[in-house]
């Protein structure tokens, strides 16, 4: 893949952007917090048993049976899946687009990473012609793939893949002998619950997959770091287990203790932690929507919003009209529309697109209001039977902004 140029430009930043505003901070999550404030003890590595059962009980409510000596915990998701990767030998495997976070962790390893292009009907996981041919290829050029990263419920796609594309790509995998992480951090965020099967691919294969979840996904704020991970009860599971947690001891990546009470209470998943979640995917559900629309209106491309606060964009069918305005690349893109929108924009390159590909991820958030106040309006607005969200002030201000930003791309300069 040709590498960025900077010229100009200033350094590029490989890591994900930068934490997204969200919600105001549910009054009960803020509760718990503060009556563990007290709390001297760190929790052990790998997590508490309190935080570890909640957890549990969480998975298996999905349909994902496990007990707490199989699961971990992690202040926050990159160093959890460090510490997954650092546990598995082998080179790293990853759909492309990818999670921002993704192949700096691998990086950091000192791993190579390869990227595998997607089916045309989702992101998230890999093609797998596409996935078994990249295997033979690395291979032959001496290479050791162990380890497949997917998300059925991606970011940065925001689509949902179907169980038997999930299915196919999780059997080839299998099949060469790959380990595989799945990220399953937005699978609580679907826009249309009832109407969208997501299958995990620990149903499908369960001796040969780990779980991934950041709890900032859905559960608990962004600025309140925990992650968890759940292991194969059989076969090597339990030894990886073991070798993770060794490396987050080494890390000394340990939830802090008022975090992992918060993050056992919404685990748990009480009243108002499950219509807080499904309250606010209902919301970044409407301005996706209308964010979508906005964007094939104007002429670009994008795969229908399923899950999560984002929204990816091809803006290739307008090439011509970007490149009159000195837009040639992602990078550019990404400064071009940061510029309009007034939010950082990031662009396909750092999701581990092709630089050439005029590819962005368009964030949700920016459009339900710029302060905490009018965020909490919208949420209000959405859930209220007798207000229109679409129709709020800030949120029309900010749809027309948005957009502005690409409807003037359909005008020669």
């Amino acid at each position: 893949m040709r590498q960025p140029d900077t010229r100009g430009r200033g350094p590029v930043r490989y890591g994900p952007p930068a934490p997204e505003p969200g919600l105001p901070v549910l009054p009960e999550l803020a509760a718990v917090l503060a009556a563990a404030a007290h709390r001297t003890e760190p929790e052990p590595p790998g997590g508490g048993a309190v935080l570890r059962d909640a957890a549990c009980g969480y998975w298996w409510r999905r349909g994902l049976r496990c007990h707490p000596e199989d699961l971990a915990a992690a202040p926050g998701a990159q160093p959890l899946l460090s510490a997954l990767m650092a546990a598995h030998g082998g080179d790293v495997l990853m759909p492309r687009p990818c999670p921002a976070w993704w192949t700096p962790q691998a990086r950091l390893l000192g791993r190579p990473a390869y990227h595998v292009p997607t089916p045309a009907e989702c992101g998230g996981v890999p093609d797998p012609y596409a996935l078994l041919e990249t295997v033979r290829r690395v291979r032959a050029e001496g290479g050791h793939p162990a380890v497949l990263l997917l998300s059925v419920a991606d970011d940065p796609t925001a689509t949902v893949a179907p169980p038997e594309v999930v299915r196919e790509a999780c059997e080839a995998a299998v099949a060469e002998g790959l380990h595989i992480i799945s990220d399953e951090t937005w699978r609580d965020t679907l826009h249309d619950p009832h109407d969208t099967v997501l299958v995990s691919p620990a149903e499908m294969c369960p001796d040969d997959v780990t779980v991934l979840c950041d709890l900032a996904g859905s559960l608990t704020p962004a600025a309140w770091p925990a992650a968890i991970a759940r292991f194969p009860h059989t076969g090597p599971g339990p030894a990886r287990r073991a070798r993770t947690l060794d490396r987050l001891t080494a890390l000394g990546a340990q939830v802090a203790a008022p975090v992992a009470a918060a993050a056992a209470h919404a685990l748990g998943e009480p009243e108002e932690v499950t219509t807080r979640a499904r309250a606010t995917a209902a919301l970044h559900a409407r301005v996706a929507a209308a964010a979508h629309h906005t964007v094939l209106t104007a002429g670009a491309l994008a795969l229908p919003p399923r899950a999560g606060r984002h929204l990816y964009a091809d803006l290739g069918p307008l090439r011509g009209r970007l490149a009159e305005r000195g837009v040639t690349d992602s990078m550019e893109l990404e400064e071009y529309l940061t510029d309009r929108l007034g939010v950082l924009t990031p662009g396909g390159h750092r999701f581990g697109d092709e630089l050439g590909a005029l590819r962005v991820r368009l964030a949700t958030w920016p459009l339900l209001g710029a302060t905490p106040e009018e965020r909490t309006e919208s949420l209000t607005a959405e859930t209220s039977t007798a207000a229109d969200l679409l129709e709020s002030p800030h949120v029309a201000q900010a749809l027309d902004r948005f957009g502005s930003a690409f409807h003037e791309l359909q005008e020669p300069r």
